[in-house]
């Protein structure tokens, strides 16, 4: 059975990119285009990673993250953050928050998929 990754992004473009890379991957994708519409992947369906963009309108990836870690089914599952920003305070907030990591854009699809199979091994 393929992995399946949830993938949080207001831009459609880089959601439809990154869905895209890990599609053709093997990866099974459900996407959400903010904080608020990801929080409705979260309805006890099973995850084995989330990539989430740090600035969207509505709820923001940091905000997300608090949200999913409180979901106990969800605790677990490893979270990175990808954006533009590289504040250290930013990495720190999202890390307290419960990231397991962060992936600055812009990506390649290699490094993606790199990341992407560390974190569903």
């Amino acid at each position: 059975m393929s992995k399946k990754i949830f993938v949080i992004d207001d831009s459609r473009s880089i959601r439809e990119l990154i869905a895209l890379f890990l599609e053709e991957s093997g990866y099974r994708v459900d996407k959400a285009v903010d904080g608020v519409d990801g929080l409705k992947l979260f309805d006890g369906r099973p995850v084995d990673a989330v990539i989430t963009d740090l600035n969207m309108p509505e709820m923001d990836g940091i905000s997300l993250v608090r949200e999913v870690r409180k979901i106990e089914m969800y605790q677990y599952v490893p979270i990175i953050v990808l954006t533009t920003d590289s504040q250290t305070s930013l990495k720190e907030e999202a890390k307290a928050a419960g990231a397991t990591g962060w992936f600055t854009k812009p990506f390649t699809k290699e490094k993606l998929l790199d990341l992407t199979n560390k974190l569903t091994r």
